[in-house]
């Protein structure tokens, strides 16, 4: 019966260490460069709502009559809703702007921090307590 409650007690111990990693998260300095702030402008080309970043990807005009597709990182949907982003604040085609800042890579990725939609609003898209500048959510 020990033996039993010892081999009970290290499975549950195991699997509960290996699930450890799907709670981590990345913090905004590991992946973007605080000092390359960057804003786009473009077309919507497609949208990403889902757990646990919601991405969406805008096609901009170059000077050179080229078009380059980023992809923007935003905070979580729920996180979005909260803050009145919707989905549907999203169709395909729509021209929007979006501030944020590059990838460390060099990669055509941005972590986006507010967007405005072609009705106006511009609203807060980052995560909160990454660590991000202008995150409201992060204490220095």
């Amino acid at each position: 019966m020990k033996k039993l409650l010892i081999g009970s007690v290290l499975t549950l111990g195991i699997v509960t260490l290996s699930a450890v990693p799907a709670f981590a998260h990345h913090s905004f300095a590991a992946e973007y460069d605080a000092s390359k702030p960057i804003t786009l402008h473009g077309k919507l080309t497609k949208l990403s709502w889902v757990n646990p970043h919601g991405w969406i990807y805008v096609e901009v005009q170059n000077p050179d009559h080229t078009a380059t597709n980023w992809a923007v990182e935003f905070g979580g949907p729920n996180a979005l809703l909260r803050r009145g982003l919707r989905e549907t604040d999203f169709p395909l085609g729509i021209e929007l702007t979006v501030n944020g800042y590059l990838a460390k890579n060099g990669a055509k990725i941005i972590n986006g921090t507010s967007v405005k939609l072609p009705d106006g609003r511009s609203l807060f898209t980052g995560s909160l307590g990454t660590g991000a500048p202008g995150d409201p959510g992060y204490n220095q």
